[in-house]
């Protein structure tokens, strides 16, 4: 399996069009969307594309190749206008690895889970990064719309062996075998 992960889009279209294009330019299995899917939030800036409902268009087209957990800025109204569930959290295995996707807010690793293996995705700080906590991996892909700490706005490939960030140029900024 492949899956294109991304987090913290905040309702800009011209970021997901950008994400669009690298998940149709590859060979991906599914998306793995980490929350903060339309809206901004009192903390963020306004995304420059800023336009939810296009958002909503664009991804309801992808609806069954989009697996989605719900992030602090996200709301229940979004679910009625998206045709994909958000889950309050998801769990899948990979390769016999356990994945758990949460959005970061609650779940992070200041605040991690008991477990001693396994991969936990988040977002939520818009800041791509890896930890190892008590042998499990906290991967963070960053934000697709607004990076955070100078960084670059970014998405990740996750397959059986490893997890790597992108810049949208193409330009590898992490990669950790899972």
């Amino acid at each position: 399996m492949r899956y294109l992960v991304f987090s913290d889009l905040h309702g800009d279209s011209m970021c997901l069009k950008d994400l669009l294009n690298v998940y149709n330019s590859g060979s991906f299995d599914m998306m793995l969307c980490l929350g903060d899917i339309l809206y901004h939030g009192p903390r963020n800036d306004l995304p420059e594309g800023y336009n939810p409902k296009e958002c909503i268009k664009l991804l309801n087209e992808y609806k069954d190749k989009i697996i989605a957990v719900k992030g602090n800025c996200d709301a229940y109204v979004d679910q009625m206008v998206l045709d994909f569930y958000i889950h309050d959290e998801y769990e899948l295995t990979l390769n016999g690895k356990r994945i758990i996707m949460t959005h970061g807010h609650i779940i992070n690793p200041d605040h991690y889970l008991n477990i001693s293996d396994g991969v936990v995705l988040y977002g939520h700080t818009h800041i791509h990064k890896m930890d190892r906590i008590n042998g499990a991996l906290y991967l963070n892909p960053g934000s697709v719309s607004l990076p955070k700490g100078g960084q670059e706005k970014s998405y990740a490939i996750l397959d059986d062996n490893s997890f790597e960030v992108f810049s949208f140029n193409g330009e590898s900024l992490l990669k950790v075998s899972i």
